[in-house]
């Protein structure tokens, strides 16, 4: 009987990508995906370390995995606390049969009642020169994947980080950019999209609007040489394969006008906007490009290109620093732009950072006032921009039975569009919204369209 393996995933899409094409792999070996972890010869967390409450959910993770596997299944811990952390967390789990950072591979037998060894296409503990100087094996950027599961797929098209933002570690243990060439990626669409049921694209990466600026010896923020930046190309390419087209997310500064023009062009009028801040000064201290006034300014010509575009954006509350009239500015800015959907963090400090070492360190408690602020403004925001759609028909891709999206809300981010359950999976379909439960619509068949469309490459 081939062994099987569990999969846990922690963190965000581009981790996904990283354990879908770990699943792949695994199955390539021969193992199979158990229906519960607790049946699984095989146990991996793939684990996410950007911020202190990730990793404590990874550490829990890890923990409650280990008392639910059964006796002989071995666990492995992988992902970006393996890469970052290596031999400290093996030293602090010894439940942990194996932490395995990124691209090195191996056979282990760690328990010893293990029917075989299991090739693990994992990675394997740092050696004792650190992570920087080992070797890869494999290149989990480009590894195979099955065909998509869902009507939608997550592709990273890039690894690896060039900025240099006061507040994260990501490129200590992710690396500089490094940008899969467009026929990798193509090609990865097309084999997601097997027979056609793909009908949605994510994009995604470290610094996305950066895709392929590393090619060409270019740095995130420098003059782009030619028309346009090479993303401009690729989304037209992969928009040509695939219904809809997402990106995930956009540094502002790069956000320039072709790169607006090629994702309005795609019918998926949606930005995902990484701004952080609005204070001028503060993002000084965040090492970060731009001000409130620009960045509204941008989203004003958005929306007067698109008057139904949908805008998404985080701000970290409580970096070293902030002031009352920073977050008081954070607040009106908040109530002029009027974006769709919000997420508010509270600014966590990582060691070997730039901001780790700045004064003005803002006191827990003040952050938490300021981020409960910052979400009561922005919840009553996002409810009044939801309830502007009851009444209107919209075009929604249904993801499973009895849950769709429309263009305005990215797969397992922001909220769902619910529908009746005899909507097929893999179709659009025209619905009338009738109401609202939370951050959700309620629709149902428009009546003029009541019957799903299927998806098909090039829609």
């Amino acid at each position: 009987m081939p062994e099987r393996y569990w999969l846990e995933t922690l963190g965000c899409p581009k981790n996904q990508v990283d354990s879908d094409k770990l699943a792949g792999t695994l199955a390539a070996g021969g193992l199979t995906p158990a229906d519960d972890p607790s049946r699984a010869d095989l146990v991996v967390v793939n684990t996410c370390a950007f911020i202190e409450a990730a990793r404590q959910e990874s550490v829990e993770t890890v923990l409650s995995l280990a008392d639910a596997r059964r006796d002989g299944a071995r666990l492995v811990v992988t992902g970006c606390m393996a890469e970052r952390y290596g031999d400290e967390l093996a030293r602090a789990l010894p439940e942990v049969d194996l932490v395995a950072p990124f691209g090195a591979s191996l056979t282990t037998t760690a328990a010893p009642t293990a029917p075989a060894p299991v090739a693990v296409a994992l990675g394997a503990k740092p050696a004792p020169a650190g992570p920087a100087e080992r070797v890869p094996d494999f290149d989990l950027l480009n590894l195979a994947r099955p065909p998509a599961a869902a009507p939608w797929a997550y592709v990273k098209v890039a690894e690896g980080c060039d900025r240099t933002c006061g507040f994260c570690a990501i490129p200590s243990f992710r690396g500089r950019q490094c940008s899969r060439t467009p026929e990798a990626v193509l090609a990865e669409v097309e084999e997601l999209a097997g027979g056609g049921r793909l009908a949605e694209v994510v994009l995604v990466a470290q610094d996305l609007a950066s895709y392929g600026l590393d090619r060409g010896g270019v740095r995130p923020d420098g003059p782009v040489r030619g028309a346009a930046r090479p993303l401009v190309d690729l989304v037209r390419a992969v928009s040509a394969r695939v219904p809809w087209t997402r990106l995930l997310y956009l540094y502002p500064s790069a956000l320039d006008d072709a790169l607006v023009e090629a994702v309005l062009a795609t019918g998926v009028p949606y930005f995902d906007l990484s701004l952080q801040h609005v204070s001028r000064p503060l993002l000084r201290r965040m090492r970060r490009w731009g001000d409130g006034e620009r960045f509204l300014g941008r989203i004003v010509s958005i929306r007067a290109a698109e008057p139904s575009a949908a805008l998404r954006s985080s701000f970290i509350v409580g970096y070293p620093g902030e002031t009352e009239e920073d977050h008081d500015a954070l607040l009106e800015w908040l109530a002029e732009a009027r974006l769709d959907w919000v997420g508010f963090f509270p600014f966590s400090r990582e060691p070997g950072t730039h901001a780790d070492g700045l004064d003005g360190q803002v006191p827990a408690a003040l952050a938490a006032e300021r981020l409960r602020e910052c979400s009561e403004l922005q919840d009553a925001i996002t409810a009044d921009r939801r309830d502007q759609l009851l009444g209107t028909t919209i075009e929604v891709l249904v993801d499973a039975p009895g849950e769709a999206r429309s263009v305005r809300e990215a797969p397992e981010i922001d909220g769902v569009v619910l529908v009746p359950r005899t909507l097929p999976v893999g179709s659009f379909a025209e619905v009338v919204v009738e109401g609202a439960q939370g951050p959700d619509l309620v629709a149902t068949p428009a009546p003029a369209a009541d019957r799903a469309v299927a998806t098909g490459v090039g829609r």
